[in-house]
């Protein structure tokens, strides 16, 4: 079995040796975002395997069928309406992999010549060079149009209270880098990464930082020894700073995940930390370093939790499958043949057993009160605990 990328390999352990054991979250920020041989980072050669899509190691449901784009153009109009234009409408999506999502994005609003088309302007936010590439490449029909596609590497290419319009990222947060803790009989400890005998181990230290301890104590969970999860504060850190850049509009954010009290209940003893390679699933991080990808489920409590301190307010929550329905996807699935590969892709988004019910969606608004969105027409059970925990300050 692979130990992992030799370049980035002898990068992290160089560290290791250096500094000694470092936290698992600078393992998983190292493997995955080193500046030159990071999994999302590097540029694919021939030596490479295709990394997203459904010959890669894992798909997007943008890789799946365009109706998600489709989807999103027809939110994002009502959103404009909303907002209350006529100024230019921002749509901000950061981690945008391929560009498959702006491209259908983009195509289903120029569909309609009429103002709102007009006035789109769509900003990508992407620090890997090998990814943008890829996404100039998809959305070259549209890079001819003056000021309508741009990109900038990070949030603080956005200045403070600089975006009127919506801000989505679709399986972004999931791949940041998570601490991984552990009860053990004394109290509770953090997965940390040796380098010994030529091979990446764990061991449990105590908590790295005073954050990850807050955290941890506004859980005020009860948990068993053995007991291992997973937390991310740098989605915390992520929507304090998209919501400072938010002056008016929507924050969307698609991914897999849960409540807090789902996430840190005791049937998930395990955690959800999985990587991925050619579609196939470990719980091994220490192999393949650098040629498998890396997640965890996200907490939509704590980001809930967090922009309603920094005055984004919980529009809904809901999971794919309601909120393509809500925006007219039984309309768009008419349109195909029953039986062609097009018609069981589309559905393959709305599985219930599938990424119909693991993926969510939350919405968050920032200048406006109780808007009302097509996307959030039909809200699981789920959607209204979330709303009501975050205004109340709990996650």
């Amino acid at each position: 079995m692979s130990l992992g990328h030799p370049e980035l390999v002898a990068a992290i352990s160089s560290e290791i040796t250096r500094n000694g054991p470092i936290p698992f979250v600078r393992f998983m920020e190292l493997a995955l975002y080193h500046p030159q041989y990071g999994y999302y980072m590097r540029q694919p050669n021939g030596e490479d395997h295709e990394r997203i899509g459904w010959s890669g190691d894992f798909y997007t449901s943008s890789d799946v069928y365009p109706i998600l784009g489709r989807a999103l153009a027809a939110q994002a109009r009502q959103m404009d309406e909303l907002v209350g234009g006529p100024t230019p409408f921002m749509i901000i999506e950061m981690g945008a992999g391929k560009g498959f999502l702006a491209r259908d994005c983009l195509a289903a609003i120029h569909a309609r010549q009429d103002d709102f088309a007009s006035r789109v302007r769509y900003v990508l936010i992407e620090r890997s060079p090998a990814m943008r590439e890829l996404q100039r490449q998809n959305l070259a029909p549209w890079l001819s149009k003056p000021g309508l596609v741009t990109w900038v590497e990070g949030l603080d290419g956005l200045a403070p209270q600089s975006v009127t319009g919506l801000f989505f990222s679709n399986e972004l947060i999931d791949a940041f880098p998570v601490h991984q803790i552990q009860v053990t009989a004394e109290r509770t400890e953090e997965l940390y990464v040796d380098y010994r005998e030529g091979r990446f181990v764990g061991c449990l230290k105590p908590l790295s930082t005073v954050a990850l301890a807050q955290y941890l104590q506004q859980l005020n969970a009860t948990w068993l020894e053995g007991y291992r999860t997973e937390v991310n504060l740098h989605a915390i850190d992520w929507m304090e700073q998209v919501a400072r850049r938010m002056d008016r509009g929507f924050v969307l954010t698609i991914d897999y995940g849960h409540t807090a009290q789902d996430l840190y209940g005791l049937e998930r003893k395990d955690g959800t930390f999985l990587c991925y390679f050619q579609q196939l699933t470990s719980e091994d991080p220490f192999i393949r370093v650098g040629d498998q990808d890396m997640t965890a489920h996200v907490d939509f409590s704590s980001l809930a939790a967090v922009g309603e301190k920094q005055g984004l307010h919980v529009t809904g929550f809901t999971n794919q499958m309601s909120f393509l329905m809500g925006l007219g996807v039984e309309e768009m699935i008419g349109e195909l043949e029953p039986e062609s590969p097009e018609f069981r892709a589309a559905i393959h988004l709305l599985k219930p057993d599938g990424m119909g019910s693991t993926f969510k969606v939350l919405v968050q608004h920032k200048g406006m009160s109780h808007p009302e969105l097509d996307g959030l027409k039909f809200k699981p059970f789920f959607g209204s605990a979330l709303a009501a925990r975050s205004a109340a300050g709990h996650i």
